[in-house]
């Protein structure tokens, strides 16, 4: 079931109060609207009505969809230090209410990027599985490694044959295009699997570029 709440906020930029819509949980089998609104950006989005100032509000939204086995939990978080201090609490109340019975054979995961939200969606959507594409997103950073620092690779879309990823240079302020056969995608989910890699879930996971970089120094998800 989708849940949502009203809140009066003030505006960052001309201080003016406005009320929104915050969704606190959004189910996409219930609420396909809300799933459309929420990949084109739109969803706990602030928009001030007065000078226009556009943000998104700092609130935590759970994301369920039962048809691809997928549940993601998105709490707002910048710093390393709080955002495993989120993980490990979200871990232990799971635990101990017993609610991860409620998710056989499910990905479950924790996120703390709004764009991390979404790509993680259109990634399920489109019939992968994002500890395979995270990988290869690595990879596809590791082809230039002395600018893997001021580079960012994100998930753009597939057409059945190839996987196209966006690759941004923060430095160079460019976004540039890198297109993976999805033949190479289904041999290193194979070569991922017969390492040991789980493809569901016992627990909340954070499936990022910590998580492929430990995979490929050999550090298996056995869980």
């Amino acid at each position: 079931m989708s849940i949502s709440i009203k809140e009066t906020i003030k505006c960052p930029s001309c201080h003016e109060k406005s009320e929104i819509t915050v969704w606190q949980s959004i189910t996409a089998s219930d609420s396909p609207d809300l799933k459309s609104d929420l990949l084109k950006g739109k969803i706990n989005m602030f928009v001030c009505g007065v000078c226009g100032q556009k943000a998104l509000f700092p609130s935590p939204l759970l994301y369920c969809d039962d048809e691809k086995k997928l549940v993601i939990s998105f709490s707002p978080q910048d710093d390393n230090a709080k955002k495993q201090q989120l993980f490990d609490e979200i871990k232990k109340s799971s635990k101990k209410s017993g609610e991860l019975e409620n998710y056989p054979d499910y990905n479950l995961r924790f996120v703390t990027s709004y764009n991390e939200l979404l790509e993680k969606i259109l990634i399920f959507d489109s019939g992968f599985n994002d500890k395979v594409i995270e990988v290869i997103k690595l990879l596809v950073l590791m082809q230039d490694s002395e600018k893997m620092a001021q580079r960012v690779c994100m998930f753009g879309k597939s057409d059945g044959a190839e996987i196209e990823f966006l690759v941004q240079d923060r430095r160079e302020n460019q976004i540039y295009t890198s297109r993976v056969p999805v033949s190479t995608y289904e041999t290193i989910k194979v070569q991922m699997r017969d390492s040991g890699v789980k493809f569901k879930s016992f627990d909340w996971e954070m499936v990022d570029q910590d998580y492929a970089k430990s995979l490929l120094r050999g550090v298996n998800n056995t869980l």
